[in-house]
């Protein structure tokens, strides 16, 4: 195989568990990469330690109050890393000419602006934080086009989507594409029993480790909803050729469905350092750590419709998307609140999707044409779900 030049890697979220797993891929090709940029919001003590390991050239915590902290940090710890804070050191680090590639792996719109500014950059970007799809995906679509970006999705359904296209955009034999859902920790429950869900059945994802929030999510399918917004902008397919099914075993991650009758599915087991290993080495395949799928230990695939009754998010997803404009992003905003409602425990779970409703019903579409209409639709959402909590907290 020919040598390659080593690329540096700007790893966004690099505490949490899609920056461990990047950082475990790019650890095994110390020849073709390189951390060159670490970032946090607030756990400086996990960006410390993973700049010991890693010595990047920057290291970046949202959290401005903390800067001292990371810098002091750094200097003890004999490093010549360079601390930075803040939201606009990030932006100009990813936009560097030494960054390479760009791991945007911020959990929620906090990731929205770094994301954006790599776009805009032209790097290669390998898109986990999904809401700035949700958020403006037309902008980021048209701001990766126009400056030449790549944009590989890490999502498992959408990077699974990305390998059988072997592209980022749907040609026109394309008559389908599915995503894959795991039905999360309560499939087949009632919509009654729902209603006595706590925090901790709800964050314990019986196939992925994830952070809490976006647990949640997939245990209201709102993750899966938000996935198909994605997929709209990220492959260009409109609302009849996107579909959904629960597939419990996680094995097969997404299909796409062509019109001569052939479907292309990707399988594997459920391990995010196989979608980054496509991200970082595409066009080539590179080593990620992950065993290959022996299907004779697992010989089932079971596949059924997703209940939109008792989990009513994946419904409500489908008309955000069928409305659009701002509807995605007001969609988004609602549940980010609704869901750090319930995870504080203010609220149950089956309010989540109630006040989600409430915010779009309260906010009608208007057009996505800038940034700024995008900003304040997330602003104006958050304020009313926040207002409609008292509707529904606990006494």
């Amino acid at each position: 195989m020919a040598a390659h030049a080593q690329r540096n890697v700007a790893v966004l979220g690099a505490t949490g568990s899609i920056g461990a797993s990047t950082l475990d891929v790019v650890a095994r090709h110390p020849e073709r990469y390189r951390a060159s940029v670490l970032a946090a919001g607030s756990s400086v003590d996990a960006l410390l330690a993973l700049c010991v390991l890693h010595r990047p050239d920057h290291a970046v915590v949202a959290d401005e109050s903390q800067f001292a902290r990371l810098r002091d940090g750094l200097s003890d710890a004999g490093l010549a890393t360079r601390a930075h804070a803040g939201a606009a050191a990030l932006d100009a680090l990813v936009s560097d000419p030494g960054c390479d590639i760009v791991v945007a792996a911020i959990v929620g719109a906090a990731g929205l602006s770094s994301t954006l500014a790599a776009a805009r950059a032209g790097k290669r970007l390998l898109l986990a934080n999904k809401e700035s799809l949700v958020l403006a995906g037309e902008l980021m679509t048209a701001a990766a086009d126009a400056a030449g970006a790549e944009i590989i999705p890490i999502d498992s359904e959408h990077n699974a989507i990305f390998q059988c296209l072997r592209s980022r955009q749907a040609q026109g034999e394309v008559s389908r594409i599915v995503l894959t859902a795991s039905g999360g920790p309560f499939r087949g429950w009632s919509r009654a029993a729902l209603a006595e869900v706590t925090r901790e059945q709800a964050v314990a994802h019986p196939k992925w480790s994830m952070g809490p929030k976006i647990s949640v999510d997939s245990a209201t399918l709102m993750n899966k909803g938000l996935e198909l917004i994605e997929a709209h902008h990220l492959f260009g397919v409109e609302r009849e050729r996107l579909d959904v099914l629960v597939h419990p075993q996680s094995l097969v991650h997404s299909l796409v469905e062509f019109v001569d009758g052939s479907t292309l599915a990707q399988l594997g087991l459920p391990d995010m350092r196989t979608s980054l290993a496509v991200g970082l080495g595409w066009p080539d395949r590179i080593a990620s750590g992950v065993p290959g799928l022996d299907l004779l230990r697992h010989p089932r695939l079971d596949f059924e419709a997703p209940d939109l009754d008792a989990f009513p998010c994946l419904r409500l997803a489908w008309h955000a998307m069928t409305a659009g404009g701002t509807a995605p992003a007001v969609l988004n905003a609602a549940n980010e609140v609704a869901v750090s409602a319930f995870l504080q425990g203010r609220i149950g779970f089956l309010s989540i999707p109630a006040l989600v409703e409430d915010a779009l019903a309260a906010l009608p579409a208007t057009p996505a044409d800038s940034l700024d209409a995008l900003l304040e639709a997330d602003a104006q959402a958050r304020r009313l779900t926040e207002r409609n909590l008292a509707g529904h907290l606990f006494p």
